[in-house]
């Protein structure tokens, strides 16, 4: 089995090797953008072949770029093929989306592009090979670098160069291959819906809070906002280095909140952890903000790489519908959700927290997708607070009736502390 691991690591570079990255940025994003408009054909089709979409583009795109190198071309291709897909994607399920266009400063690596060295790295760029040192603290004990960029059973395969708040960024993407674990004897599946109010729900009845980090976020905006208005330098640098410690600490939440939502798939004999698919996400929370986009993907990227240890698969599901079904009897209707938190079925009258209801069919989507787990040994089941639901529609008993003050009593709550 293949572990994958992503570390990001700051860069140390001199004006003269910033500038080459500048421009390499600008080079890759043209590139990028240049293959998705032709993506599409004359009849409308969209082409997703990373193959013929190389056949397509490539001679043109070296031929109207400026010293951008033949992989980071082909990198570009394959960022390009990736997003299209994801749109398509979204299409497929009814969802309105354009055709993505990059506008962002971010290259894609390989080893072929870029060499990784222990301290520093040498990058490809339109100027050249440039190398920039590693920003790391004296001891690297106990860090992720040190867990899988030093650790010898780790190789590093490849790398996106970021740069954001003034800074560049590198993350590293490191590989092992390990044995696989035993498959489950019995696999359930856990479901999870993501949203403002409470970042994380499971269908076991666990609820993760978005009071703290919806507060802290605020704040920030709320700071960010008065320093935009001063508009000095050192304005300036007071709000980035603000924005700097409030990503670090919403990153360190979102980690510890991955690694509670393993333990509690790992708890329940779980062989895979079911999400509602995070493409136009905004779209369909209208609170949701950037923010809220950015913490649900860095959500389920943790808990995907967290996981692979375990065994345990997971996916994303057609969100569509999972707020406004009834998890018991399959009624949908729009009235069944009676207010942000509650949820009540018009049909068979049952009662319970509007999330916990939607983190139940989320789960569903996927037991009712396919009868047998990834190991071929046992019809999939949903994994509740109290047992199993399986394909056959069977509930334990502690789960027939309104259940909403138990699940508080489970729940976590990091809107304090």
């Amino acid at each position: 089995m293949e572990i994958r691991r992503t570390v990001p690591v700051k860069l140390d570079v001199s004006d003269s090797a910033a500038e080459s990255l500048f421009a390499t940025f600008a080079e890759f994003r043209f590139a990028a953008n240049l293959v998705v408009q032709r993506a599409r054909n004359d009849d409308g089709y969209v082409e997703t072949s990373k193959q013929r979409l190389h056949e397509r583009t490539y001679a043109e795109v070296r031929d109207r770029t400026d010293g951008l190198t033949a992989n980071l071309v082909q990198a570009a291709r394959s960022r390009a093929a990736d997003a299209i897909k994801g749109v398509v994607a979204r299409w497929s399920d009814g969802e309105y989306a354009e055709l993505p266009t990059f506008t962002a400063d971010f290259a894609e690596y390989d080893k072929r592009s870029a060499t990784f060295h222990d301290d520093r790295v040498s990058l490809s760029t339109v100027d050249g090979r440039v190398e920039a040192e590693y920003v790391l603290p004296p001891e690297t004990d106990g860090t992720p670098f040190a867990e899988y960029v030093e650790n010898d059973a780790f190789d590093v395969a490849g790398a996106t160069l970021h740069h954001r708040d003034g800074a560049f960024y590198l993350h590293l993407r490191a590989k092992a291959e390990m044995d696989d674990p035993e498959p489950a004897e019995h696999p359930s599946v856990l479901g999870v819906d993501l949203g403002i109010e409470n970042l994380a729900v499971t269908s076991t009845g666990r609820f993760w809070s978005g009071g703290l980090i919806n507060h802290r976020r605020d704040a920030y905006e709320r700071v960010r906002g008065g320093l935009q208005q001063t508009g000095t330098e050192s304005a300036h640098r007071t709000m980035q280095s603000i924005g700097d410690r409030e990503s670090r600490w919403a990153d360190d939440l979102l980690h510890n909140v991955s690694k509670e939502l393993v333990q509690e798939a790992v708890e329940h004999g779980c062989s895979t952890i079911v999400f509602e698919r995070l493409n136009g996400i905004r779209s369909r929370m209208p609170k949701a903000k950037k923010f809220h986009t950015w913490a649900f993907h860095r959500l389920f990227e943790y808990v995907s790489y967290k996981t692979e240890p375990f065994g345990i698969d997971t996916v994303q599901v057609n969100p569509a519908y999972t707020s406004q079904r009834c998890s018991m009897c399959g009624h949908t209707a729009r009235n069944n959700r009676t207010s942000q938190a509650d949820f009540s079925c018009a049909k068979c009258g049952y009662t319970l927290h509007a999330d916990y209801n939607a983190a139940k069919n989320v789960g569903l989507k996927h037991v009712r997708a396919g009868q047998k787990s990834r190991s071929g040994r046992a019809n999939r089941q949903l994994a509740l607070k109290s047992g199993t639901l399986n394909t056959s529609g069977e509930f334990p008993p502690a789960d027939t009736v309104s259940a909403r003050a138990g699940v508080h009593r489970q729940a976590h709550d990091f809107s304090h502390g």
